[in-house]
């Protein structure tokens, strides 16, 4: 089987498995072209999490920020601090790289994982970038490095996607060393799974009514819940440390609102640790 660089990114999709997220990729790149993601500059990609300076997601950057700091302060400033040398890191999922660019700019070596490749909101939008990584597109279920690579494994906004969480898990596990780490950012966590599933129809009902599909093109777990991470990690021999970030008082106040007004749960969305290190 050959593979091949094509515009710096490293194609390692198994072409058998190509036909299988062909309309997942489509649909995806529909939408966020529709929405207007993404830009044609480099300092709108070297201002990320930190400033949207397309003015057009402000505060979806803003709960990128925070996040992104919270992980800096509990799990890579810890982590660099006992290492004391560059960190080799897998960003899975990886989108238009802004994380991985942050990394890169720490001296750590980092291999960006996606499906998507385009220049505007996939691993082709490295090209702006200064600092560099290694783009490369793959699934994270069949991750393409060998055993015991990584010290880290993050999925930024990305982990819901999968399919099936154990296996994402697993394969995620299976590349990091002894001492590693697995990260899940900005994943919706729910403590009722009907609040995750009536997340699912809003979403596809307003996919549906402004792009003529729900994108559901693979069957995503989309949410998780605290009984559900407790149960994978009991499974897969993970010990969990959960963190709350403080996104502002009207963020914290929502849970109490949704209650008064009778709608479902928000969302939390937590930094997820999970490892021998923890």
């Amino acid at each position: 089987m050959e593979f091949q660089r094509v515009d710096g990114i490293w194609g390692l999709l198994a072409p058998e498995r190509k036909p299988y997220f062909d309309r997942f990729i489509r649909e995806y790149e529909a939408i966020r072209r529709a929405e207007g993601r993404g830009s044609q500059t480099d300092n709108y990609y070297r201002a990320l999490p930190f400033e949207d300076r397309s003015g057009r997601f402000a505060g979806d950057w803003r709960i990128r920020a925070i996040s992104f700091r919270a992980f800096l302060r509990e799990v890579l400033e810890p982590f660099e601090g006992r290492r004391n040398a560059p960190l080799k890191v897998l960003d899975l999922g990886a989108g238009n790289g802004w994380l991985s660019y942050r990394l890169a700019q720490r001296g750590h070596a980092v291999a960006a994982v996606d499906l998507g490749v385009n220049r505007e909101d996939g691993l082709g939008a490295h090209v702006h970038y200064d600092a560099g990584f290694l783009p490369v597109q793959a699934e994270y279920d069949r991750v393409p490095f060998v055993d015991g690579l990584f010290d880290l494994a993050i999925f930024n906004a990305s982990f819901h996607y999968s399919p099936d969480y154990r296996t994402t898990l697993a394969e995620a596990a299976r590349v990091l060393a002894p001492e590693g780490q697995l990260v899940i950012l900005d994943t919706p966590v729910y403590h009722d799974p009907r609040s995750g599933l009536e997340m699912i129809r809003e979403r596809q009902a307003r996919f549906l009514r402004a792009y003529g599909f729900p994108s559901d093109a693979l069957p995503s777990e989309n949410y998780l819940t605290y009984g559900r991470l407790e149960e994978l990690g009991s499974g897969l021999g993970i010990r969990w440390r959960l963190s709350r970030p403080f996104y502002g008082a009207r963020w914290a106040i929502r849970p109490w609102l949704a209650r008064l007004r009778r709608r479902r749960e928000p969302a939390a969305f937590l930094v997820i640790v999970g490892g021998g290190a923890v």
